[in-house]
């Protein structure tokens, strides 16, 4: 019997999932962005899977410790359970070429507008990218999903600075906010 392959949204956290406090590692300052709480419910209720993917080049830098993600993670999956939404995976990435801590400061695959932690979880869980969307708020993370197969959708919630166009940076769909997002995404399953 062939394993079926399973959709997945892939969101970034500062700014797209949670509200952008710059280099946040403290549970008590994350807060949803508006209306996360009534666009999760419906993107996971259509059959996706959700799955955070976010740079984390405080860490590189030197701000804080790697292991500090740790509680994040555990908070963002708390804030979801909430809304009675679960938590498929959580990456991030580390690095940065021109991070203070020489274990961080690297090329990698990993870090957006590379594709390498959609392709990495889809892997791990068996997801199938080409029927998977990536939604942020800059275009770095409109390249890394086109350049992983995905749909992508951007919120233009006036976080993007380095309007840099390409193919790879020409989002599917530009939205105002999440719950927008989640019609598009859930109507193109209809």
């Amino acid at each position: 019997m062939a394993v079926r392959c399973r959709p997945a949204v892939f969101l970034d956290k500062d700014g797209t999932l949670l509200e952008d406090v710059r280099y946040n590692i403290d549970p008590a300052k994350m807060r949803f962005a508006p209306r996360v709480d009534e666009a999760l419910p419906a993107i996971s209720g259509a059959g996706f899977e959700i799955v955070v993917v976010s740079n984390q080049s405080g860490v590189a830098r030197g701000m804080f410790a790697e292991s500090a993600l740790s509680a994040v993670e555990s908070r963002l999956r708390d804030m979801l359970a909430e809304i009675d939404v679960p938590l498929a995976g959580f990456l991030y990435c580390p690095h940065h070429p021109e991070g203070q801590d020489a274990r961080y400061a690297v090329w990698c695959a990993c870090r957006k507008p590379a594709p390498g932690m959609i392709e990495r979880a889809a892997g791990e869980r068996g997801l199938d990218a080409s029927a998977s969307w990536m939604v942020g708020d800059i275009l770095d993370d409109v390249e890394a999903g086109r350049r992983a197969g995905c749909r992508t959708v951007l919120l233009d919630s006036g976080h993007e600075t380095r309007w840099e166009r390409s193919p790879d940076r020409e989002p599917h769909y530009v939205v105002r906010d999440l719950m927008h997002a989640a019609a598009i995404i859930a109507g193109a399953c209809a």
